[in-house]
């Protein structure tokens, strides 16, 4: 992958040494270790400069990254695709239900990323999988992928500090009350299992979910959540706990009646663009299958 990112030095940056200017753009220590190796990567009005040389206002900073290295083990697979927003730093990706989002033992083939694999294949262009929110096999909606170093490394960074804030919508038996609140209870893995998570007020790490009644019908809920903290299978539990489980979810509450997959979508994400600043927003709408309980 190519990218190349032009910044334009002000006042404010006068007498930094390019590390340190790129430093306070995001840029990790390993992400800087990279681009040294790539060849002209770093210019100064077009010509070619070191990390430790001083820069001056009014000068333009140019970082080409050229990435060659590829995700060997996951093979190109056409299969369907659907692109919500693409730039040259982020593409922003509407996950069906059913697709594990990386290949694993029994999921070499069907995943998200060989689908992007093949995307990536088409253009010529080098493919590493870097997702910034993985969702669960059965959960649909908004899924992030960085395009190069520099992003993925910015964007980890983001979700470390909570900075991306993400919406899911989730439907549950019964009628949630009260209609709104906040749901704090450790997880842990569950004892003999490698899968399943529990709540755990002795071991688990600290798990925090914002709820909120959107509708009630048919003797179901459609809930809005925000994750505070982003722990494994962590609104599944947490409503579950609460007494008000998902439906159609086959470790912690296999109702299939009515859905045959968990009734969670990723909804709506937010975040600064990793590159830009730009606030950034996007939406997934509601899967049919989701809309269907809810007639």
């Amino acid at each position: 992958m190519n990218r190349t990112i032009e910044y334009k030095i002000g006042p404010g940056s006068e007498g930094l040494r390019i590390e340190q200017f790129l430093k306070r753009k995001g840029y990790s220590s390993q992400n800087l270790s990279e681009i040294k190796r790539m060849p002209k990567s770093v210019l100064v009005n077009g010509r070619h400069c070191y990390m430790r040389d001083i820069l001056r206002s009014g000068v333009q900073l140019t970082v080409h990254i050229q990435e060659t290295k590829y995700s060997k083990h996951i093979p190109p697979v056409k299969l369907p695709l659907s692109i919500l927003y693409e730039d040259e730093d982020i593409l922003i990706l509407n996950k069906p239900a059913g697709m594990p989002t990386h290949p694993s033992m029994n999921n070499y083939t069907n995943t998200l990323a060989n689908s992007l694999a093949w995307y990536y294949q088409q253009q010529n262009k080098p493919f590493i999988f870097r997702c910034s929110n993985r969702l669960d096999r059965d959960t649909s909606g908004v899924t992030v992928i960085a395009k190069h170093l520099v992003s993925g490394n910015i964007l980890s960074r983001q979700t470390f500090r909570r900075e991306i804030h993400r919406e899911y919508l989730a439907i549950v038996r019964g009628k949630v009350t009260p209609s709104s609140g906040t749901i704090c209870a450790p997880l842990a893995r569950k004892p003999g299992t490698i899968i399943e998570r529990t709540v755990d007020f002795e071991k688990g790490e600290t798990a925090i979910t914002h709820y909120q009644l959107v509708k009630e019908t048919n003797g179901h809920s459609l809930v809005s959540l925000r994750l505070e903290t982003g722990r494994t299978h962590q609104i599944r539990i947490h409503m579950k706990y609460a007494g008000f489980p998902l439906i159609g979810d086959y470790l912690y509450n296999p109702d299939m009646k009515w859905i045959s997959r968990q009734a969670l979508h990723s909804h709506k994400i937010s975040f600064s663009h990793p590159i830009t600043g730009e606030h950034m927003e996007f939406t997934a709408p509601l899967p049919e299958d989701m809309k269907a309980v809810l007639i």
